[in-house]
Formats: C-alpha cells, sequence, structure tokens
C-alpha cells in the first residue's frame, strides 16, 4: 500500500496530456484545474478499483482481470462507458498478441542463421 497519500495520486504529466488532448485548440486550462482533475481522476480510479476488488473477492479469486473492471464499472452504474471499454480492452489484447508473436517471429528468425568459421 502507499506510504503517503500522494502516491496514490496520478502523475501530473499523464494527466495534462490526457486533458490537453481532450480540449478544443486554443483553449488552456490552469494548474489548480490540472490538480482537481487529477485528484478526481485517482479518486475515480481507487473507486472502480474498490468495486472490481469486490467482484474478485466474491469469487473467491486472487487476480484482478480487464472483466472484473467491466464488471465493476456496471456495478457503480457507469453502464455507459462499458462498452467503449470493452472495445479499447479488446485492441489492447490484440495490440499484446501482435507483439508477442513479432517478437517470437524475430526469435525464430535468428535461430536460422548460419555460423561460418574460418579455417
Amino acid at each position: 500500500m502507499a506510504e503517503k497519500l500522494e502516491d496514490l495520486n496520478l502523475p501530473m504529466t499523464v494527466v495534462t496530456r490526457i486533458v490537453k488532448e481532450a480540449l478544443p485548440e486554443g483553449v488552456s486550462i490552469s494548474k489548480e484545474a490540472r490538480t482537481g482533475l487529477a485528484k478526481a481522476a485517482s479518486v475515480f480510479v481507487l473507486y472502480v478499483t474498490s468495486a472490481a476488488t469486490n467482484i474478485v473477492k466474491n469469487k473467491k479469486r486472487k487476480a484482478l482481470t480487464g472483466q472484473d473492471v467491466l464488471d465493476a464499472m456496471r456495478d457503480i452504474e457507469f453502464d455507459r462507458f462499458v462498452d467503449p471499454l470493452a472495445e479499447s480492452l479488446e485492441q489492447y489484447k490484440l495490440m499484446v498478441s501482435a507483439k508477442k508473436a513479432s517478437s517470437g517471429k524475430k526469435k525464430d528468425e535468428g535461430d536460422d542463421v548460419e555460423m561460418i568459421e574460418d579455417d
């Protein structure tokens, strides 16, 4: 667990980048507003994590999965976000499996190299 309450906050650089991408061009955000958004986002993440943890405990499992997070979002009545999150989760899984396949392919290609020794 975190030693200090501040350790639970999301990194300000990440929050700033997300906010800048969401804002229309020419609109800026104050430092105070960024701090407020960062704290609100941190609280939200902790809330969803807590709800997902309860689901895991009720199912008598130890590992929290993406599906548990989706179920938690339904439980805390954030249903409208479940479908977009499920799509993002699926895209992430595809990206990870493609990355694994390409790294495995590179390893296999390296095995085909024949060493030639000079006599």
